[in-house]
């Protein structure tokens, strides 16, 4: 199986090393880049911001949407805007990329890991409501954990690999607690749940434009609201937090330098315009890898009835630790990169005193899950779209 894999990989992405997801550039990125440099906007002030912000707002179904310098900014800010303050506790999931985490302690509260399940590798409704059930009790401005006295004020799901969670129920339990969600949708622009994309379930959510993105800014963030309010005071503290003044400095409360740049709006403003291409050609790439692996009996991940995912990374889940590890050590070896799924927040220095509900899908996960070479190959082009 590695070196019928190794060989469909190369046939694929060509030959030399393969990388797990790479950018491609196809379209107007060179030209608005260089309108940027031409006119020298090319720092924090600019048109193509504000266009990007538009576009991105337009696809998504969102009515705000605010840029930042990353998607990590981004969910910090969103959970901070939720209301989440020192000390309060933001239940989200141990198979996370650190950035989910981080962003919650940003805020200055405290992770609790609730499981995910084992079809969408997101957080789990029906640990949810098991965990809060015996975890937590109801007050008249919100939920409290009955062991650490502390407020329970959010909830952090996350799309795995653009693969959505199931959303809509964890929405419904977190309303009868009164806990605000706030989403990571940072892996899933493209991504919908029946004909609403993600991100768009929560109060704020948070996307990310990283290099190793769908689409990419360089490096680069937005939140994404309905909330007006919410949508105004994030473009306020994400730019310093100054009352506009044709000369004047006046700043009226903390502030953070978290504006995304002209020049890497461009980028992002020129990718929006082959986003749909790119889904089309990531579906078809997933749709031939769950054949190829269909035929060798090794377990594909695939969407949940009612999702439809933006396929940005593909999964394989093996049946055991063993035979991952075997997986990514040859193939790592020959060339084409290959990773497991994270390691658990649980099991970090920074999170071991976290409160956790057992994470016995997280842990089975993390032992078996591997991602493959996912980026949108030229090859899957037709010759008369270059």
């Amino acid at each position: 199986m590695y070196k019928d894999f190794l060989k469909e990989t190369k046939k694929i992405f060509g030959s030399g090393f393969v990388p797990l997801h790479r950018p491609i550039f196809r379209g107007n990125e060179k030209k608005y880049l260089s309108e940027c440099i031409n006119t020298n906007y090319v720092s924090s002030v600019g048109k193509k911001v504000k266009e990007f912000e538009k576009k991105i707002a337009e696809f998504t179904g969102s009515k705000y949407a605010i840029a930042t310098v990353n998607g990590t900014n981004a969910l910090h800010i969103a959970i901070k805007l939720a209301g989440v303050k020192q000390g309060d506790e933001v239940i989200t999931q141990a198979l996370t990329f650190v950035a989910t985490c981080n962003a919650i302690n940003y805020a200055g509260a405290n992770p609790v890991f609730v499981d995910v399940d084992r079809d969408t590798m997101g957080l789990s409704p029906y640990s949810l409501k098991k965990f809060l059930k015996k975890n937590a009790k109801k007050s008249s401005d919100g939920s409290y954990n009955i062991f650490t006295g502390k407020k329970i004020k959010a909830c952090v799901p996350m799309h795995t690999f653009g693969f959505p969670c199931r959303i809509k129920q964890i929405k419904k339990i977190c309303d009868e607690w009164g806990i605000i969600v706030i989403e990571d949708a940072a892996e899933s622009l493209g991504s919908y749940v029946g004909k609403k994309h993600t991100g768009t379930f929560s109060l704020a959510s948070a996307l990310s434009f990283n290099g190793n993105k769908l689409i990419t800014t360089g490096g680069g963030g937005m939140i994404i609201t309905n909330n007006l309010k919410l949508a105004k005071k994030a473009k306020h503290i994400t730019t310093t937090a100054k009352i506009s003044h044709a000369y004047e400095f006046v700043h009226n409360e903390i502030g953070y330098n978290f504006r995304m740049p002209n020049i890497n709006a461009a980028l992002g403003c020129a990718q929006l315009e082959n986003i749909n291409n790119f889904l089309l050609i990531k579906k078809k790439l997933a749709i031939h890898w769950k054949k190829f692996f269909l035929k060798r009996k090794v377990e594909f991940v695939n969407e949940i009835k009612g999702s439809k995912p933006n396929y940005w990374l593909n999964a394989l889940v093996f049946k055991s630790k063993k035979e991952r590890d075997s997986f990514l050590k040859i193939t790592n070896k020959n060339g084409v990169m290959t990773r497991p799924i994270w390691k658990l927040m649980s099991e970090l220095r920074m999170f071991t005193n976290c409160q956790n509900d057992g994470l016995k899908n997280s842990i089975w996960l993390q032992d078996r899950v591997v991602n493959i070479p996912s980026s949108v190959p030229e090859s899957f082009f037709n010759n008369n779209d270059k």
